[in-house]
């Protein structure tokens, strides 16, 4: 009796598993299912999860994040590894293209009496606003502020002003405090690693210092400026002031002023003497033959050259540039206005021009040096 209940109960089970399979849309069918895919569904919201952790620590494209989670067996930290281990073969791979996009990024000391100007430079306009990108120029800047100047006499700048070589930085201690790249490192190390991060050429490409006395004004302007600091054009200049005690506020509104005619004017020269012999001759040359094809007789000609010549003078020098802002006036009489309303003599003691990847196609078909705007 009792093996015959047992039979029967082994039948019944039997049935069930046999009807399961005859006939998936039963109840039990139903539920072997629904774990099935409730399961399936799970692992792919954790993949998911992951892929969306990794993607936001590295800024990496989501194809590479996602492969490299699966080749480390989706481990976050081990696919974080891998990946920067691939980006920094890459940025290597990638520091040989050229990089004419990116910011200038502009710090200023405490009692903004010393500035420093770098220039970083990425391949798209796209990477250039990334906010990792434009924290690591910032960085930068901040860090070319505490360079000293042992170079700048042999640079050819006047005092205050002068060219620092990326070179020198590299090795330098840099504190990096965005959420998806912070800590200390080196200033060579930090490039590296936001290459990587981009998928970009990234160049520290250009730094330069400038300060001024205790009795002068450093003024800046950046052009096309993202968030303060950043800007694609800068100008920066001093303005020097024999009596300390002169109306700061009238030297720093003139001061700003200029900075942004520096921008907008584009002037290469402080003074008429200081433009240099080779630019001058070129310059000449030109004119003349264009006055040579008027037909004229010689003292005509040179007559022609030498009214030229002033022309250009305005164009290039400082100094003998119409005002952007008053076109009735030039910056010398800017000038000499400002002294008369400060009762003391005020004169520009260095200039500075920089803008985002000036002169880089020359000197891909070319080593000669770039103009730079500057005064010496």
């Amino acid at each position: 009796m009792a093996f015959s209940a047992v039979t029967k109960r082994s039948r019944s089970i039997g049935a069930i598993f046999f009807n399961a399979r005859l006939f998936p849309n039963s109840t039990c069918g139903s539920r072997s299912r629904r774990f099935t895919t409730e399961t399936s569904s799970s692992s792919a919201s954790n993949q998911t999860n992951l892929i969306k952790q990794l993607r936001e620590r590295t800024s990496a494209p989501i194809k590479d994040v996602k492969a490299a989670l699966m080749e480390s067996n989706w481990d976050i930290e081990a696919a974080q590894t891998e990946l920067r281990k691939r980006g920094k073969v890459l940025a290597s791979k990638k520091s040989a293209r050229t990089a004419t996009e990116g910011f200038l990024a502009l710090a200023l000391s405490h009692t903004r009496n010393r500035a420093a100007l770098i220039e970083l430079n990425c391949e798209t306009d796209f990477v250039a606003r990334n906010d990792i990108f434009q924290h690591l120029a910032l960085s930068l800047a901040k860090q070319a502020l505490l360079v000293e100047s042992g170079t700048q006499a042999q640079l050819g700048f006047g005092a205050g002003g002068f060219h620092v070589g990326p070179e020198n930085l590299e090795e330098l201690k840099v504190n990096l405090e965005h959420p998806k790249i912070s800590g200390e490192t080196t200033v060579h190390n930090a490039i590296t690693e936001v290459a990587a991060m981009m998928g970009e050429n990234v160049k520290l490409r250009r730094v330069f210092v400038m300060s001024t006395s205790s009795n002068g004004v450093l003024s800046t302007y950046l052009h096309t400026s993202p968030q303060p600091g950043l800007g694609r054009i800068a100008g920066i200049l001093t303005l020097e002031v024999e009596d300390g005690n002169s109306q700061l506020d009238a030297l720093q509104r003139v001061g700003s002023e200029l900075a942004m005619h520096i921008v907008a004017a584009k002037p290469l020269f402080l003074t008429k003497e200081l433009v240099s012999s080779d630019a001058l001759e070129s310059e000449r040359e030109i004119l003349k033959s264009q006055a040579e094809t008027s037909g004229k007789p010689q003292m005509a000609i040179e007559k022609m050259v030498e009214g030229r010549l002033r022309k250009y003078f305005e164009d290039v020098v400082l100094m003998e540039q119409k005002f952007v802002m008053n076109d009735t006036i030039n910056v010398k009489m800017l000038l000499n206005n400002l002294s008369k309303e400060v009762g003391s003599p005020v004169k520009i003691g260095n200039f500075f021009r920089m803008e985002v990847g000036e002169g880089i196609q020359r000197l891909e078909e070319s080593t000669a040096a770039e103009p730079l705007a500057q005064a010496v």
